[in-house]
């Protein structure tokens, strides 16, 4: 067996299901479960076209760089969504992976381990499981950076002493973040290339929540955007999917950009790991990424619940809008897991409790006393869920 299987902790939902084992909600009472960041809305018809005419790849073996037609596409978007000035090569800057949770994991086999002396893996804390168990699992040593209210949610690079970025072999930035809903700052970015630079380590960036923000004409910033004032994007990966932009999570389909030196080892990596995309997965994946229509519809849908939702929840809950993404990260004035269990015995409501997506420090859990709502249903089910919610904390 693995080694470093035992390190691993239990996914959260399986902590869930523990925590909420025996409990029922009230008879009566629709569920509304709004755990899990699984978009709900219905996939796009231009997905739905194209798939009724693309069942010829069934017949084919991928192959493990994607079709040329593929990587333009994503090539294109790329340009426009991040104003690039500096050309993302299709032929060595972009692979397909199957959806940024599988990228994000295999990535960790090949950074691992390039340099005898870099081992430690830098993560946010609280985060997205994967980055700890793809450290864990390449032999890396997972390092936690508390992000904190008082902060804004925004990682404090100038707290990392030098010896610790000298022994980093890459970093996990999740922009917008999940849970809080925080976006990274150019500025931000830009002092983390600047060290990556200097102590040489590779940064990887999850922006499978990129597209969905509250106001059209101000779209988050990404690493692409950044990391272009360096040579060929040099030290930087950036990780994108369809399953939050185009509500598409069932086709496992997305990309990676950037450094073409670590494209080109991720590829040859992958050649073995047997993880090619689908032609017809990057067929229906050209087409969703040539369409925008369908993303801002898919916007106006979490933007018609948000401003639903909070202005029912502030009253009763320490929350805001996020700056980006699909969860709202509320603080709370009793224990996560607690309140978790109440709501749903009470409303039939189903929250994840924040300390499932934090590692405790010398202190706390900073994902303690949160939970994570994820706003993932319809817009009416979402009014509900506020409602009950709202009616369970005041009768506190």
């Amino acid at each position: 067996m693995h080694p470093h299987l035992d390190q691993l902790h239990p996914y959260p939902f399986e902590r869930l299901n523990r925590l909420m084992a025996g409990i029922e909600p009230p008879q009566g009472l629709k569920p509304i479960p709004l755990t899990i960041g699984e978009p709900k809305h219905a996939a796009p018809e231009i997905a739905l076209r194209t798939w009724n005419e693309v069942q010829s790849g069934l017949s084919l073996y991928p192959n493990t760089q994607g079709t040329d037609d593929f990587r333009e596409s994503i090539a294109q978007w790329a340009t426009r969504r991040f104003r690039l000035t500096q050309p993302l090569d299709p032929h060595t800057m972009i692979l397909p992976i199957n959806g940024t949770r599988e990228g994000l994991f295999a990535i960790a086999q090949v950074l691992v381990g390039a340099h005898p002396n870099k081992r430690r893996v830098l993560m946010p804390n609280p985060f997205y499981q994967i980055y700890e168990g793809a450290a864990l699992l390449a032999g890396g040593q997972p390092t936690l950076l508390d992000l904190t209210a008082d902060d804004h949610f925004q990682p404090q690079w100038a707290s990392i002493p030098d010896h610790i970025w000298a022994e980093t072999a890459f970093v996990y930035v999740c922009s917008p973040n999940n849970p809080t809903g925080s976006v990274i700052r150019r500025t931000h970015w830009e002092a983390l290339l600047e060290r990556a630079e200097r102590f040489d380590f590779v940064v990887i960036a999850d922006e499978c929540y990129s597209e969905i923000y509250p106001d059209d004409a101000l779209p988050p910033t990404g690493l692409l955007e950044v990391a272009q004032a360096h040579p060929r994007y040099a030290r930087s990966l950036v990780f994108h999917s369809l399953s939050k932009r185009s509500s598409l999570p069932g086709l496992r389909s997305g990309f990676v950009a950037g450094d073409p030196t670590l494209i080109e080892a991720f590829r040859r990596y992958r050649t073995y790991h047997g993880c090619a995309l689908p032609i017809h997965v990057q067929k229906i994946s050209q087409a969703a990424w040539g369409d925008e229509t369908h993303v801002v519809r898919n916007r106006e849908l979490y933007r018609a619940k948000f401003k639903a939702v909070v202005p029912l929840l502030q009253p009763v809950l320490t929350v805001a809008e996020p700056e980006a993404g699909f969860y709202l990260w509320p603080h709370l004035d009793m224990d996560d897991e607690v309140f978790t269990q109440k709501l749903y015995a009470a409303t039939g409501v189903a929250v994840l409790p924040g300390r499932y997506l934090g590692r405790a420090n010398p202190s706390h859990n900073p994902g303690e006393r949160y939970v994570r709502i994820s706003l993932v249903a319809s817009v009416e089910e979402c009014v509900e869920a506020a409602h009950r919610i709202r009616q369970f904390m005041e009768q506190l």
